[in-house]
């Protein structure tokens, strides 16, 4: 029975360190910057800058294959899966775009540009240029999966139009936690808004 007790305190300490390490290594991360225009109680308005991403577009439209798929493609990349067989660091947060066929993005850091980032190994990577944009954001905890996601693109829908904010059809989802991080998931769905007069009611 000891030797029970102390095998859960190893492993009960190896989760906290873990947990410690995730948290601590989310600070360093470089993040998609934006700026927020207006809180609403469920959602927030932001803007932001214009970004290059690494992009991978899935044949798939479910969360759970194609995140597993578009991560690994992806993460090849900038593990060292390039003609420098640089690494390039990771970024924060995953962006998924909503479609038929899911887009999978990672943001390019910023001392990169489309002249100075290394060839990706396979092709199906491209560099995609997101301009400048104002969306609408609504955040959720815990592990996402296609039912929460959907469920809270359908509240922020809802949200929107009770305020009569008009929005696109581009909805994206935001995954902020490497997949060993249990405490303080965030994951966001935003949608990009079809012109800032509608935000400045």
């Amino acid at each position: 029975m000891k030797i029970i007790f102390i095998l859960f305190g190893v492993i009960f300490l190896a989760f906290i360190a873990i947990q410690i390490f995730a948290m601590s290594s989310q600070k360093n991360i470089e993040t998609y910057p934006y700026v927020v225009t207006k809180k609403y109680d469920t959602f927030e308005i932001r803007k932001y800058e214009a970004t290059l991403f690494t992009s991978v577009k899935l044949s798939s439209n479910k969360y759970k294959e194609s995140s597993s798929k578009g991560f690994s493609i992806l993460a090849g990349y900038i593990f060292g899966g390039n003609e420098k067989n640089e690494k390039i660091a990771m970024t924060s947060p995953v962006a998924m775009s909503l479609e038929d066929s899911m887009t999978m993005m990672f943001m390019v850091p910023k001392k990169f540009n489309k002249e100075t980032l290394p060839q990706p190994n396979q092709s199906q990577i491209k560099f995609r240029e997101e301009p400048a944009k104002t969306v609408a954001a609504i955040t959720f905890g815990g592990w996402a999966d296609d039912e929460k996601i959907e469920q809270y693109k359908q509240k922020l829908k809802t949200a929107l139009d009770a305020e009569g904010i008009k929005y696109t059809n581009r909805f994206y989802f935001f995954g902020y936690n490497p997949p060993y991080e249990v405490l303080n998931r965030k994951n966001e769905v935003i949608v990009e808004l079809e012109g800032v007069g509608a935000v400045l009611k």
